[in-house]
């Protein structure tokens, strides 16, 4: 808070884990630094140039010390003059900017579908969904879903006990007991946040504009401001103030910088207030007329994939999710996706809040029916009243041979105690299907800092990990982006399976998954987790591999599933 047009996906019948486990076994060791040496490499000392830092999530371990996923060697050393399928790859978001410079080429179009025409030629429902679906239509900004628990039981609960409860609602009226003290522990921490940064960034906005009076520039240094000689008893204050405060500002930024995120910070808490945490707030009801409570209505919405702003702000996300995916590689511009050979189905469902398990639903089918093979779930939250028709939507993909690549999410848990949704498992459901991958987000400091340190984890919950921190890619308006987050992490990986399915078109999509876990190089080190403890990363995944394509081309080789 957080795919196949023209292949028949039935022809694949070597579909058993075991089996594909046997083909391995016998076969060399593809894994390209060998586990004993992968911790004798040495540590890079040196900071990330730019150009490293822009591309790192496509560096090489073995070759730049930089633990990406060998984008770069493997289009270099593995893919040079082969064939490729183009794949279809669904982006479950924010929405996207389908006329980004980088993305232009790569957004799936409707072909059955005529343009503008107000007709449903296609005949899915959705009427002129050229470019994908939006199910939300208007709706940007939403409440929490422990908001819209507390907000829909309120009546029936509120002031009883267990004791006073039929038996049949006793597992709603706990899930209203965990949304009030979920509810009650975020509000009091935004409110003591915002008692605190809200004052700070005022008076440091205030010293900033005298810094660039005085000095005359927006780029002032420390030194410059202690130059200077204060005229009145204000001014000292801000100059006490700037050279105080500019140790806390990140090299290669200026002190407005600095002040401008503290800004948008506090901006961000009160959005919060005003919005997710806001009982009185119902955006659905008043810009869509949907009733997220009765799944037999399936369309809605609208075919504006950006989003309802010209200025797509909203987009960023998913755009930025776009980009890491499929960005081309061959243009000149800006960045290169991972995978080259793909089409983007944008599918907004996904609020600046929680998103409404009904639209995720709904959007993994209709990126299933109209041809998707990988889609990417670059969100998640912690409360699903109907996680059931997630679930049926994620069994309905593996029934049509469609991987699914999900976030982890950001808040550094352990999700084998933790339930986060989407999921294909929790602790009181056993795995549901075998499509379904889960990512944890990687640091670009091959060592303790391995792990993102806002990265969820889970031996059993989070399947792999990949690029996850400072991660440069696309963003609305022709613009680019270091943004953050196992949201960037999911996207490498659903790049890299797009390649196998481009390259290897008759591998399913559970052959895809189990060669993604088990072609990562791996790490015996001692890693720093969210909570404050450490573990070896061998244990913070059910892989305990990071995700490495040069690895897995190798891998998928052995298959001999390709063209």
């Amino acid at each position: 808070m957080m795919i196949n047009q023209n292949l028949k996906r039935g022809l694949v019948v070597i579909g058993s884990s075991m089996l594909l486990v046997s083909c391995f076994s016998t076969a060399p060791t593809l894994v390209d630094i060998p586990q004993e040496n992968i911790d004798k490499l040495p540590l890079k000392i040196n900071e990330l140039t730019e150009y490293q830092l822009k591309n790192w999530n496509h560096a090489d371990l073995s070759l730049d010390t930089i633990p990406g996923m060998s984008v770069d060697r493997a289009y270099n050393e593995l893919l040079k003059h082969r064939k490729s399928n183009t794949v279809i790859v669904a982006v479950v978001d924010s929405g996207i900017d389908i006329n980004h410079e980088d993305l232009k080429g790569r957004i799936w179009t409707n072909r059955d579908e005529k343009p503008n025409n107000g007709i449903d030629d296609d005949g899915n429902g959705y009427v002129d969904d050229i470019h994908g679906w939006n199910f939300l239509g208007n709706v940007v900004t939403e409440n929490m879903e422990y908001v819209r628990i507390i907000r829909d039981y309120k009546a029936h609960f509120d002031g009883k006990g267990i004791e006073q409860i039929p038996p049949k609602d006793r597992a709603a009226f706990s899930d209203y007991q965990r949304a009030k003290k979920e509810y009650e522990t975020e509000v009091n921490e935004t409110n003591t946040k915002l008692s605190q940064y809200k004052p700070l960034s005022e008076k440091l906005e205030a010293a900033n504009k005298f810094g660039i009076d005085r000095v005359g520039k927006k780029d002032f240094t420390s030194k410059e401001i202690q130059a200077l000689k204060p005229r009145t008893q204000q001014e000292q204050e801000y100059q006490q103030m700037i050279v105080g405060m500019f140790p806390n500002v990140p090299k290669g930024s200026t002190f407005s910088d600095f002040v401008g995120e503290l800004t948008e910070y506090v901006e961000h808490l009160e959005e919060r207030k005003n919005t997710h945490f806001n009982l009185a707030l119902n955006a659905r009801k008043k810009n869509l007329g949907d009733d997220e409570n009765n799944l037999s209505k399936t369309v809605y919405g609208n075919n504006q994939v950006g989003g309802p702003d010209p200025k797509l702000e909203d987009a960023k996300h998913g755009t930025h999710v776009a980009g890491i995916i499929g960005a081309n590689r061959k243009n000149g511009k800006g960045i290169r996706g991972v995978a080259q050979n793909v089409k983007i189905m944008p599918v907004r469902a996904v609020p600046d809040g929680d998103e409404y398990d009904k639209d995720v639903a709904l959007a993994i089918r209709y990126a299933v029916d109209n041809g998707a093979w990988v889609i990417n779930t670059s969100f998640g939250k912690y409360f699903s009243p109907h996680s059931d028709w997630v679930r049926d939507a994620i069994k309905y993909a593996a029934s049509k041979d469609v991987l699914i690549v999900n976030a982890a999410g950001n808040d550094g848990l352990d999700l084998d105690k933790t339930n986060v949704y989407p999921n294909d498992q929790t602790q009181a459901i056993p795995e549901i299907a075998e499509n379904f991958i889960t990512v944890g987000a990687l640091n670009y400091e091959y060592g303790t800092q391995l792990v993102a340190s806002f990265s969820n984890y889970g031996k059993q919950n989070v399947d792999v990990f990949a690029p996850g921190v400072k991660i440069y890619s696309t963003t609305p308006l022709n613009e680019y982006e270091y943004l953050q987050g196992t949201s960037m992490a999911a996207p490498a990986v659903a790049g890299v399976a797009a390649i196998l399915r481009s390259y290897f078109p008759l591998l399913s999509a559970k052959q895809v998954k189990q060669i993604i876990l088990d072609s990562g190089n791996t790490s015996v080190t001692n890693v720093g987790l969210g909570d404050g403890s450490k573990d070896n990363f061998r244990n913070v995944s059910k892989s305990g591999k990071m995700v490495n394509l040069y690895n897995a081309i190798l891998m998928a080789d052995r298959l001999g599933r390709h063209f």
